[in-house]
């Protein structure tokens, strides 16, 4: 029963990573990284690695994730040249 459970997590891990690729707005790209770095977290728990999954939740899909959000919040999207 585990197995499928770890399947379903791993497909959509590789599922979030190629809609990653595929997005061509920054925002969402951020998001479906964070749905990546959670899913991972979320795979690590199911192995038994959970202080790794506790630090991957919390640096991967929250500080990253929410410093890459201010960061293209700040941008603007024309150059000035």
């Amino acid at each position: 029963m585990y197995w499928l459970i770890e399947f379903s997590l791993f497909v959509i891990l590789i599922v979030a990573a190629l809609l990653a690729l595929g997005v061509r707005n920054l925002l969402a790209a951020v998001v479906t990284l964070n749905v990546f770095s959670f899913m991972t977290a979320a795979i690590m728990v199911s192995l038994g690695a959970i202080d790794a999954a506790f630090t991957e939740a919390v640096v991967g899909a929250g500080a990253v994730g929410l410093f890459s959000i201010i960061a293209i919040r700040r941008t603007s999207r024309k150059s000035r040249d």
